[in-house]
């Protein structure tokens, strides 16, 4: 058996986690198992598992090909510092008991040092229409060699400064950006602190206005796009009060930041009306109003029979028009009218007859 791919040595923050990766290739395919000492002199190394230091080790290894293991560990201590040994071996004989191997296990090591985190206090002041966030570390703390500040995954501000003090300054109110910034010190290994800019729910309606067919399923949203989430929803009805689960024909859903309402069976008389939304967290309540309208449903059928009206009207006046402008038809003649003209070849036949006879 042999490495291909071996663990590296790192440094990490107390409550952070660690992975370390080792690959090996042999024939037949090698097993792979991890090891680790501590930093005690007295200590010494002793098997890792999937599960151990309470269910902290995290253990996945796959055999195909060649063989791949990948320990992670999760909520660092200090007592997580030490020597961590990747071994492998493909000899029948490694795990026997009573055997020795012939081919003694192969080892990749790596060191992790975990360090104690230094604290970071953090402050949101709000001055003049501005907020500034700011960060400052206690010592003993890393070289610092710079500052971010982060939001949403966005990098907003950066520098290159080594203090142990950083701020960052938004223009606005704290309603209009709440949220979780970071301040990340750029050292080894990086260290990041929380400023959250919490506000009361700003709850806001999906569409300020709904409509809805008689005997359908209406449907009301309401969403909080600030922080934090919203705790707990209700909804209420102009007129009505609050509205539940068990009165049959509302069913409330709500997860963090957005509720929906449905209404079964909509109803003209008893559905129309203002609806309210209403969004409590820890630091304060907020609400919106929705306004439903309900309509018949025949409704949709109406913009159809108009046009099938305008239609037919079209069709009589086209057709009284064409009455109207038809010639009328001469009458038969019985009593004495004016006979209809032969032809001049009758009337010629008619002059020849007379002259034989007066011959």
């Amino acid at each position: 058996a042999g490495f291909i791919k071996s663990p590296l040595s790192q440094k990490r923050l107390t409550q952070d986690s660690v992975e370390l990766y080792c690959e090996a290739i042999g024939n037949p395919i090698p097993e792979i198992q991890w090891w680790f000492e501590g930093n005690d002199p007295n200590e010494t190394y002793a098997q890792l598992w999937d599960g151990a230091r309470q269910d902290r080790v995290k253990i996945n290894a796959t055999y195909n090909l060649h063989s791949t293991s990948t320990i992670s560990i999760a909520n660092l201590t200090g007592d997580d510092s030490g020597m961590y040994e990747c071994r492998a071996s493909n000899d029948p004989d490694r795990n026997h008991l009573s055997k020795s191997p012939k081919v003694k296990w192969i080892r990749s090591q790596a060191n992790v040092f975990v360090i104690e985190r230094p604290e970071i206090s953090v402050q949101v002041t709000e001055s003049s229409g501005k907020l500034t966030l700011s960060c400052n570390m206690s010592t003993p703390h890393p070289t610092i060699t710079g500052h971010k500040w982060i939001h949403k995954e966005k990098i907003l501000e950066q520098d290159e400064s080594s203090g142990a003090f950083t701020s960052y300054t938004i223009e606005g109110k704290k309603e209009e950006h709440s949220g979780i910034y970071e301040c990340v010190y750029e050292a080894n290994p990086q260290i990041r602190g929380q400023v959250n800019i919490s506000v009361s729910p700003q709850v806001a309606a999906y569409k300020e206005s709904e409509h809805g067919n008689e005997g359908d399923t209406g449907v009301l949203t309401c969403k909080n796009p600030s922080f934090p989430a919203v705790t707990t929803w209700s909804w209420y009805k102009s007129g009505h009060g609050l509205l539940e689960n068990a009165s049959g024909r509302y069913i409330i859903k709500s997860s963090g930041n957005k509720t929906e309402l449905r209404i079964l069976k909509l109803d003209i008389e008893q559905d129309t009306g203002d609806y309210f939304c209403n969004g409590t967290n820890a630091y304060g309540t907020g609400d919106a109003t929705v306004n439903l309208r309900v309509r018949s449903r025949l409704a949709a059928l109406w913009p159809f029979l108009g046009i099938v009206a305008e239609v037919l009207v079209l069709v009589t006046i086209i057709f009284i028009y064409e009455k109207r402008r038809k010639p009328d038809e001469v009458p038969d003649d019985d009593d004495g009218g004016s006979a209809p003209l032969k032809s001049n070849a009758t009337n010629h036949k008619d002059k020849n007859v007379r002259q034989r006879n007066a011959n």
